[in-house]
């Protein structure tokens, strides 16, 4: 993955392969608020247990970041019924995972149908009991911070985000990365805190459990009531996010950093995931910088030169995000030529029609995109439960008539309103005069 690329990029491993067409699911909710949604498929041997929490790192207090990522690692440190999670999961043939963003904390565990009960017990009873010692939370808190370093601080460029979301958002929480926005939120952590941060968002009513593959809705069911429904509901935590203003005026920042060449970032304010407009911001990117034969790449990499590569997209939070176009600057070429080729072309977006041609190559790729990412039983599971917690599984099945429905006067119209430069915040990387 480039250094630019999209930050919530999560690398998935692939279960199970077939061709999909619509999702056929069913849902129930248990006594205690928590959403169930089964989606049976016999023609696999496994069964994919998914669990997403409503929490992400916009759930956060500003001087306590990093929790929910935290979570993600302290999950995995045992409950107080089942001190070794791995263990017991590993006994029933079966593997798991998790990842955290800005919106959601999912925690996700494939293993064959005949051990899936294992799954149920093993889930359940974190979400009921998790264990808090201080040598876990010590563990894990160093894990974090390490982590921090290794990803952030110490390979090029990968402090971008660190600096380009406060560049972008004043005041909303999409200001920080998951994984915080300094060590010592995290090294700082009380037990207390950290306790307290679960009790609030890791229960029944705040979560979405679905199962995917060759399982029976009862039998999902019977087990989700015995090991799930015994576990106190709680109450959802309110969530009153201060949202940002439309942004009026350039924003910029220059830093110099040990990186092999010159890089620049320049982002916008885009629509979020649940709005009508977030597919023609999709598709503007890919048509941007989707393949070899993108207008950026063919016209600012392969003809000019001036950039050795080049991408755009969109962070496609829930609420309302960040549209980037991002390069690597060429040896011998200046950030301001680079700077400007980016910008002619944006101009050239908000003067132009894109073409029928262009607009119908990009469609056609999200349509194979939205197929391919159905293909697997982890994938539809957590499909399933993102859009549940957006309000409506079955998006998960007419998402892509959003796309069908964008047209090339729709891409500039949000080009027109929004690729403005009193409206965006440009971040760039210079290469240190001390660097090799």
């Amino acid at each position: 993955m480039n250094a630019y690329q999209r930050p919530l990029a999560q690398t998935l491993r692939a279960y199970f392969w077939r061709p999909m067409g619509k999702i056929d699911f069913e849902k129930f909710t248990l006594s205690n608020g928590l959403r169930v949604i089964v989606h049976q498929d016999t023609t696999t041997p496994l069964v994919c247990l998914n669990v997403m929490y409503d929490v992400g790192s916009r759930d956060e207090d500003p001087n306590r970041t990093g929790f929910a990522h935290l979570f993600e690692h302290l999950m995995f440190g045992g409950s107080v019924n089942i001190p070794n999670y791995d263990g017991p999961l590993q006994d029933a043939a079966g593997s798991n995972n998790a990842f955290t963003s800005t919106d959601v904390t999912n925690y996700y565990v494939t293993l064959p149908e005949q051990n899936v009960e294992t799954a149920f017990w093993l889930e359940s009873d974190r979400m009921l009991s998790l264990a808090f010692t201080e040598k876990s939370l010590e563990v894990q808190r160093n894990v974090v911070i390490e982590e921090f370093r290794q990803r952030y601080l110490n390979q090029p460029y990968g402090d971008a985000w660190l600096l380009m979301r406060p560049l972008a958002f004043k005041v909303h929480p999409y200001n920080w990365a998951t994984i915080g926005k300094e060590e010592k939120h995290i090294s700082e952590a009380s037990m207390e805190e950290v306790k307290a941060f679960f009790h609030k968002h890791y229960l029944p009513k705040n979560a979405v459990l679905v199962l995917t593959g060759n399982i029976t809705v009862e039998k999902t069911k019977a087990l989700a009531e015995k090991w799930f429904g015994p576990i106190v509901k709680g109450e959802k935590p309110p969530r009153n996010l201060v949202q940002e203003p439309p942004q009026t005026e350039a924003r910029r920042l220059e830093v110099e950093r040990d990186v092999p060449m010159d890089a620049i970032y320049i982002s916008f304010h885009c629509s979020g995931k649940s709005e009508q407009d977030f597919a023609a911001w999709d598709l503007l990117s890919d048509i941007l910088s989707k393949g070899n034969s993108s207008r950026l790449y063919q016209r600012l990499v392969k003809e000019s030169g001036i950039l050795s590569s080049v991408g755009a997209f969109v962070t496609g939070e829930m609420d309302p995000g960040l549209f980037t176009v991002a390069g690597h600057i060429s040896q011998g070429q200046s950030v301001e030529d680079a700077e400007k080729a980016i910008w002619d072309e944006l101009k050239l977006l908000r003067s132009e029609l894109v073409t029928a041609s262009e607009l119908e190559k990009a469609i056609h790729q999200s349509e194979s995109q939205s197929e391919f990412s159905q293909i697997n039983i982890l994938n539809r599971a957590m499909n399933l439960a993102y859009y549940e917690l957006m309000g409506d599984a079955n998006r998960v099945n007419t998402e892509i008539e959003r796309y069908r429905a964008t047209t090339t006067a729709d891409i500039q119209r949000v080009a027109k309103e929004n690729l403005l430069k009193n409206k965006g915040s440009t971040l760039v990387y210079l290469r240190s005069t001390n660097a090799k």
